[in-house]
């Protein structure tokens, strides 16, 4: 069996290669500034990232409490009729299931050994300054998303293109931004947003043979984890949101908590050690070097291992928010910006902050979640690895079965929302997490990555479009705020 999944291997990597070199040479286009390359996608991003939080006068920050007031249900919205399946918290951890990936685990590892404990501040500003891009893409998600006959919806950037555009008069424009995003976003779902990461939770799970047993080192162990993994991605994906919200809105709070807290046990051991981490941390992050190697090593290096992390700009996240119950696109778009704080300022500078902190980022041996085990092992001993396991394990199921919503509603838009096709598209997912388990497919991944960078090219330039129509939304929203039209609860 090993064989035959060589050849397989070897002969679809073969294949795929050349069409794989010229989508990424295109996609991930550098020019040479200072002696770095820096990709024209990460200008597009993070540019994106800044006009937003310029533009709307840092809602970034204006809009933290209240997005926080408003998942808590603390705001009472009379007269509305409301539409869509499932509740702002659940809009949330569903969103951020699919951004909380090996990213924030493997990846941050991978910035810090590129760019330096810097790395660590520029993930931050990354953060920070994707909160804005991702309130303006989930707003227009909701805004434009259709409501089925079976009272379910669709929404996503794919009807914003569309419909948005289409009102400024890109009506074909848009429609044809529209498709090449929805094209982009199910191959993206079936590269990086599965295959990578079963492959990845399968490599992990294989280091505690010690624990299991040597079996699931071999190709049989990696067949029966992919059918196992893809039984119970299954079982979730077929119920469709409503079934993949009552998962995460369980499943994100526990792993968000136990990755956290066993971070901060890690960071209590050396705890002496906190204040020259940040010292090294601020210090790198404006040397030259590291001022160019940490934002290239952070959001490169790091973001791309996992769809980019938070997915800011990306508009994946703006397709499971549109599912939210609410008739105020407003209020889904600041529930949204909460998303990366979650994502990048928190969990992923917990992960730096251990790797800074243990030394575990200066091995030349370990890399990506080997070196994060380092950090583990460091305090639990062989028991840090058992945990990590489990937070790989968890944290890549959330991206699979998230990942998995965002392709087939990229799927239903191409080819009509149909029950044959909706089936279709799961099975083939289904298949697709087996495929992940037992074969690596390096240049499928690969190109599947450079189509989830790809999603961001029509997608900002749609936030840029409609953005004014945004801002007068703001407005009027918070002008409901202070007349009392919309209330506080207690």
């Amino acid at each position: 069996m090993s064989s035959i999944l060589e050849n397989i291997n070897s002969t679809i990597n073969e294949v795929m290669s050349p069409i794989t070199d010229t989508v990424c040479a295109l996609i991930f286009y550098s020019v040479s500034i200072g002696g770095y390359d820096i990709p024209l996608i990460l200008v597009w991003l993070i540019g994106a990232a800044l006009f937003c939080t310029l533009y709307f006068r840092f809602i970034n920050f204006r809009g933290f409490k209240l997005a926080i007031d408003i998942v808590r249900g603390k705001y009472d919205f009379p007269n509305q009729k409301i539409s869509g399946q499932v509740s702002h918290f659940q809009a949330l951890t569903t969103a951020l299931s699919g951004t909380l990936g090996l990213g924030n685990i493997a990846g941050v590892a991978i910035a810090i050994a590129v760019g330096g404990p810097g790395a660590t501040f520029w993930m931050i500003v990354a953060g920070f300054l994707g909160m804005s891009s991702k309130f303006v893409e989930c707003t227009l998600g909701v805004k434009y998303r259709n409501e089925n006959e079976d009272g379910s919806v669709s929404g996503g950037p794919m009807y914003y293109l569309s419909k948005g555009l289409g009102k400024r008069g890109w009506k074909h424009t848009g429609k044809i931004f529209a498709a090449v995003f929805a094209v982009m976003c199910v191959g993206g779902a079936l590269g990086g947003g599965n295959m990578i990461q079963v492959n990845q939770a399968r490599v992990q799970f294989s280091s505690l043979s010690w624990l299991f047993g040597e079996f699931w080192t071999t190709d049989q162990g990696a067949l029966l984890f992919g059918v196992l993994i893809a039984v119970v991605t299954g079982a979730v994906v077929l119920g469709g949101i409503n079934t993949i919200a009552k998962v995460t809105d369980k499943l994100v709070p526990f792993m968000c908590a136990l990755y956290v807290l066993a971070a901060i046990v890690i960071l209590f051991f050396f705890y002496e050690k906190i204040p020259s981490a940040f010292e090294s941390i601020f210090y790198n992050a404006f040397t030259l070097k590291s001022a160019f190697g940490g934002v290239v090593g952070a959001m490169i290096q790091g973001f791309r291992r996992a769809a980019f992390s938070n997915e800011a700009g990306i508009g994946s996240a703006a397709i499971a928010h549109s599912a939210v119950k609410t008739d105020e696109p407003i209020t889904e778009g600041l529930v949204s910006l909460l998303e990366p704080f979650i994502d990048t300022v928190l969990i992923c500078t917990m992960t730096a902050l251990v790797l800074v902190i243990t030394g575990a980022y200066t091995s030349t041996e370990a890399q990506g979640v080997q070196m994060t085990a380092l950090a583990f092992d460091a305090v639990f001993g062989t028991a840090g690895n058992v945990i990590l396991t489990v937070a790989v394990l968890l944290f890549a199921f959330s991206t699979i079965i998230s990942w998995g919503y965002y392709g087939l509603k990229s799927w239903t838009y191409l080819f009509g929302e149909k029950k044959i096709f909706d089936v279709s598209y799961k099975i083939m997912y289904c298949v697709f997490v087996v495929i992940g388990s037992v074969m690596s497919l390096q240049k499928v991944v690969d190109f599947s990555d450079a189509m989830i960078f790809a999603m961001s090219i029509p997608n900002v330039i749609a936030l840029i479009v409609l953005a004014p129509e945004v801002k007068k939304d703001l407005a009027v929203f918070m002008n409901k705020i202070k007349s009392g039209e919309i209330r506080r609860t207690n």
